[in-house]
């Protein structure tokens, strides 16, 4: 670790994250964290986590099968549908109605970003959503909305 420890402002600390993903294999936020403190950028996984979403990094698997982020292939994503289609094919795992709720089951710590993305969108089936772990809840008007809702996010699940 260096030894000093100075404030990253946001569009340094990306740019750091970006030159750190495109030289070595980061599989993890906690990985990035770790590498982040290595190059004297202490931050906190939330940052990263927002820091992430914000490059549009992408999760992939290297030769070996193993996870690891990258940047996307020309350059960020402004489409808030796009986003959404490419959070939900990377961290999405199933979706199902359930009266006027979608409950949309994902990988661990994806279900908040996948919540944001929802809400960017401004569908016009989703009234809110909230987001746990690994399972957000999308709130529908009515029960129709819901099992059309969850059709879309299926498919867009893959």
């Amino acid at each position: 670790m260096h030894d000093s420890v100075r404030t990253y402002g946001r569009s340094e600390r990306q740019r750091l994250i970006a030159s750190i993903v495109t030289r070595r294999r980061v599989g993890t936020q906690f990985e990035l964290l770790g590498a982040l403190e290595t190059a004297g950028c202490r931050v906190t996984q939330a940052t990263v986590s927002r820091d992430i979403r914000a490059l549009g990094l992408e999760k992939t698997h290297d030769a070996l099968g193993r996870p690891r982020y990258t940047l996307p292939e020309g350059g960020r994503r402004t489409d808030p549908r796009e986003a959404l289609t490419a959070i939900l094919g990377q961290f999405g795992r199933r979706a199902t109605a359930a009266e006027n709720i979608v409950v949309l089951h994902s990988e661990t710590g994806a279900a908040p970003a996948i919540a944001r993305a929802l809400d960017r969108v401004e569908h016009p089936n989703v009234v809110g959503t909230l987001a746990g772990d690994d399972t957000c809840l999308v709130v529908a008007r009515d029960a129709a909305d819901a099992r059309r809702l969850a059709d879309e996010l299926a498919e867009a699940i893959g």
